[in-house]
């Protein structure tokens, strides 16, 4: 069985050749990019045999992870088809564990593996050449592949299970929400550095860090081993561990896939509804879907997300004038622009007009509701805010600020989640029609126009408060609160988003009639 999945293996890979001409060339010349980088970066690791010591872990480190982590994203994100999909083999009797085993030696006669086997070899050419035993390099280079390896069969796995059918366009936007988040606030850090011919003492740590994580503890080992003995064995125990952890997950996904019968193509098929097909088909998911789709067509909601960023950097200049040192205002466009978007869904029902009518009449649990209109919110939020919190460090010029403004930031955030969710089921007000400006407000005749937007507004300022205290207290007299203020900060945000869903999921089951009400005399 063995022999046979790896001749099937080669065939495919062989197979991949053929096609039409266009196909050949395209196929011929992504290979011949592939070996040219390959080359490069296999040549250039191979020349740091005198380089120093921290140079070549800062390299191999940051450069694993990173590998590791497109081994992990590629898959989810690719939308190619796995041709040795364990669904296809639970014909053949095959048990669980054995078929877990052979496709993932099978897995490693990939031109991916391959070429991340040969850039590591030379990682560990260069390790042995600063005085690492080769048994000690060659242990790091078999746990950084097959770690790569089942990752990547792991994700793969996951991510056929998960799209059940066409990828439809707008899984791309995700896509590009993601690069633009953890990117663009990486490129940042590393311009903000002082290279001066050296490796940043900042991107040292940053290196160290990452050798205690799953992503680069087996990159790091055989490095750690030639500088720091005690860190080299914690990282070892780190990569032996993920690697089981994810060598079982594998397992478990074979045994699903082979025990359990899957749906017919033609029920798995949502080709073409877009949002409705990226996410799942569960209340929550249609929720979030139908939210996803107003708030990136909707001009009202279009009109709301930019005057977020326009209304916190209004506030610069002012701050300027009065004379706040130039290093405090920086911070400051970063936790506004979190309190405005933890506000903006507090009367997202208002918005929804007569289409509300469609989760109460279904008889749709309020944790449904509330959840699936975060959605667009938190998609859109996170990378608007990791890119704000790193331009604003940045220009404050002190790293050490960057977790307590993220402390603060995720507070301000969430608490304004959990108000928003209370707020927009219990006391929505009205607003402008779909389809007319959203500049134009309705008469209002009650005070919840007033108070509904006042609670969420400055409930979660007030709630931030100690976060705010304590990333005050680092950055002036106590660095020790940097943590506090951290890890402070989203533990405050996640408890009132937990307990703002739980109240807001109530009032929306148990109000259902008033909000019919409401969205139909408005």
């Amino acid at each position: 069985m063995v022999a046979h999945v790896l001749r099937l293996r080669i065939a495919l890979l062989l197979g991949a050749l053929r096609g039409t001409p266009v196909q050949v060339v395209r196929r011929v010349v992504l290979l011949v990019v592939v070996i040219a980088v390959v080359v490069l970066a296999s040549w250039s690791l191979i020349t740091m045999q005198d380089a120093p010591t921290r140079v070549l872990f800062v390299v191999t480190v940051a450069g694993g992870s990173a590998i590791t982590l497109g081994f992990a994203v590629a898959p989810l994100v690719g939308g190619t088809v796995d041709q040795l999909d364990p669904r296809r083999f639970a014909l053949f009797g095959v048990q669980p564990l054995k078929l877990a085993a052979i496709l993932a030696l099978a897995s490693l006669v990939s031109i991916p593996t391959a070429a991340l086997l040969v850039v590591a070899i030379a990682a560990a050419v260069a390790w042995t050449a600063h005085g690492v035993p080769v048994v000690v390099a060659a242990i790091g280079v078999v746990l950084g592949v097959l770690t790569c390896a089942l990752v990547a069969r792991l994700c793969m796995a996951l991510s056929a299970w998960a799209a059940r059918g066409r990828r439809p366009r707008e899984s791309w936007g995700l896509v590009v929400l993601i690069v633009l988040g953890i990117l663009v606030p990486f490129v940042i850090f590393l311009a903000s550095l002082e290279w001066r011919g050296r490796v940043p003492e900042q991107l040292t740590d940053v290196a160290a860090a990452l050798g205690a994580t799953p992503l680069g503890a087996a990159w790091a080992y055989p490095g750690l081993v030639a500088t720091d003995a005690a860190s080299a064995g914690l990282a070892f125990i780190v990569a032996i561990v993920t690697l089981v952890v994810v060598g079982g997950a594998w397992v478990g996904v074979v045994r699903h896939a082979v025990t359990t019968p899957d749906r017919p193509v033609a029920a798995r098929d949502r080709g073409g509804l877009g949002w409705f097909a990226l996410l799942p088909g569960t209340p929550t998911g249609a929720v979030a879907a139908r939210s996803l789709i107003y708030w990136l067509t909707d001009r009202r909601y279009l009109v709301n997300v930019l005057v977020v960023p326009v209304a916190a950097f209004i506030m610069v200049p002012p701050l300027l004038i009065a004379g706040v040192p130039p290093a405090v205002v920086a911070l400051v466009p970063a936790p506004f622009i979190a309190l405005l978007l933890g506000w903006l869904p507090h009367n997202d029902i208002a918005y929804d007009s007569s289409a509300v009518w469609m989760h109460v009449a279904s008889g749709m649990r309020g944790i449904a509701d509330r959840v699936g209109r975060l959605a667009p919110v938190l998609l859109i939020g996170v990378p608007v805010l990791a890119i704000a919190i790193f331009v604003g460090v940045w220009a404050h010029g002190d790293w050490s600020a960057l977790a307590p403004t993220i402390g603060v930031c995720a507070s301000l955030f969430l608490s304004g989640l959990g108000l928003s969710s209370i707020a927009s089921a219990v006391a929505p007000y009205a607003v402008s029609r779909p389809g007319e400006s959203p500049f134009r407000q309705p008469q209002r005749t009650g005070t919840t126009g007033a108070t509904s937007p006042a609670f969420v507004f400055f409930g979660a300022a007030i709630l931030s408060i100690p976060a705010f205290w304590w990333a005050w207290l680092s950055l002036t007299s106590s660095p020790d609160s940097a943590q506090l203020a951290l890890w402070g900060g989203i533990g405050i945000g996640v408890g009132v988003l937990l307990v703002g869903l739980g109240i807001g999921s109530f009032a929306f089951e148990r109000r259902g009639g008033r909000i019919m009400e409401f969205a139909e005399s408005t």
